[in-house]
């Protein structure tokens, strides 16, 4: 399946730093040091962003969140398979991701080089999402560039089925979705 494609440092960065909590102990008994040591450890029940994905655009997404936030993804679509993938921009990228998406592929190929800090993918007709990459949730403070790189028209089962390569899998459609300004700004 395709959430073997882009699992590598990334999902265990991202997975460790999400299971990383402090285990608190319920004991009566606990004296006020471990009780403070508890509280300080724990972080707070981060929020959880429900981001809609339509023919191309994602809704409900701010222009920013907190670090630690985490990020959900529902289809509307009957026919398209979307997904949502998220890249920190590098220090000092000052650019919009519309003007990104202008740029020739071989230098925005550069930006989103390594892995992305998360991807979501979303069946049509409300599929259950799959988390390819991480849990949807931005832990690093930063500027990000999400967007979705399925081609329009792609068959979703032969996406989620394409053997495993290096970005998006090789499967019949046209542009991906993208081209169609399916890509979004976020400050973290």
């Amino acid at each position: 399946m395709r959430t073997r494609q882009r699992v590598g440092a990334g999902l265990l960065v991202l997975t460790l730093a999400g299971g990383i909590a402090a285990c608190g102990s319920d004991d009566d008994d606990a004296t006020d040091t471990t009780e403070a040591e508890t509280t300080t450890e724990q972080p707070d029940e981060a929020a959880t962003v429900e981001v809609t994905a339509v023919d191309y655009d994602f809704e409900g997404l701010p222009d920013s969140v907190e670090a630690g936030t985490k990020l959900s993804l529902t289809n509307t679509s009957d026919v398209e398979l979307h997904e949502l993938v998220a890249f920190a921009l590098p220090d000092g990228e000052t650019r919009s991701a519309e003007e990104l998406f202008k740029l020739p592929e071989s230098e925005l190929g550069g930006l989103f080089a390594g892995e992305p800090a998360m991807v979501l993918l979303a069946p049509p007709s409300g599929g259950e999402q799959i988390p390819a990459v991480g849990d949807g949730t931005l832990s690093e403070p930063g500027q990000y560039v999400l967007f979705c790189s399925v081609p329009q028209g792609a068959d979703p089962e032969e996406f989620l089925n394409a053997p495993p390569t290096d970005g998006p899998p090789d499967v019949e459609g046209g542009p991906p979705h993208f081209v169609q300004g399916m890509y979004a700004d976020l400050t973290v």
